[in-house]
């Protein structure tokens, strides 16, 4: 049986590293190389390294950073931010990157995941989606742009099913950087519709117990940065507490 991951989650504005507080508030983090050399040395499952700001500023992620990052890591690492054509892909896992994270592309051409995976496989391809209650209480998409997307979560997915993406890269945005729990019916409601697609839960981890409760909701792994950050809570110690649930971990 595949075993449950805990994914430390790298966010970028550029050229340094930031932790984000629902998508707003910046917290520098420093050098992008330096954090990756720690969690390298923590023997992390894999790495997610996002450009937050690449497609808001109509760019890609720097690809000397990528290609920096990953001579320091010797796990499977997921890039994303700004990639937009399947050149962008291709320089990025050449880069370095084992996968890559598409986010952006859901609002601008939802038909170029399909195109992804045709060329690269659905095993490189993870689709980013980022998720806000609107004052009804109802889950939406979110764009970092602030524009309508145009589509609700329930066609995404289905959008998602059909192009047959790897994973789905799942935040909640008003829990980001909260670290009070996941959103454990979010995860539910979305592992429900998607049931084969496996799915990296985010936003929101605060204790080794919330990834366990991930989990248990219906996610294959947990991405977590604020725990890492600012508590002396390491990975390990997450996938030690999912191990006493009884789930699968590579410890």
């Amino acid at each position: 049986m595949l075993r449950h991951r805990v994914i430390p989650l790298v966010l970028l504005d550029g050229y340094a590293v930031v932790k984000t507080i629902r998508f707003d508030i910046r917290r520098n983090q420093g050098n992008p190389i330096v954090v990756a050399r720690i969690y390298n040395s923590r023997n992390v499952d894999e790495l997610i390294l996002l450009d937050i700001d690449a497609s808001k500023q109509n760019r890609k992620i720097d690809l000397h950073t990528v290609a920096a990052v990953a001579h320091e890591c010797f796990m499977p690492m997921t890039v994303g931010g700004g990639l937009k054509t399947i050149d962008d892909i291709s320089h990025t896992l050449k880069a370095g990157a084992d996968k890559v994270a598409l986010n952006t592309m859901l609002f601008d051409d939802a038909l170029f995941f399909k195109s992804a995976v045709s060329v690269f496989g659905s095993q490189c391809i993870v689709a980013s989606i980022d998720i806000k209650k609107d004052e009804n209480g109802e889950y939406t998409l979110y764009s970092h742009s602030g524009r309508n997307v145009g589509i609700t979560l329930d066609e995404c997915l289905n959008i998602l099913i059909d192009a047959k993406v790897g994973e789905i890269l799942l935040n909640n945005v008003d829990l980001d950087g909260m670290m009070g729990g996941y959103d454990l019916d979010l995860i539910r409601h979305i592992a429900a519709i998607v049931k084969n697609i496996p799915i990296i839960a985010a936003g929101g981890a605060g204790h080794p117990s919330d990834c366990a409760r991930a989990v248990k909701a219906g996610s294959s792994a947990v991405a977590a940065a604020s725990i890492f950050h600012f508590t002396s809570i390491t990975p390990r110690v997450c996938k030690e507490a999912m191990d006493q649930e009884g789930l699968l971990v590579r410890i």
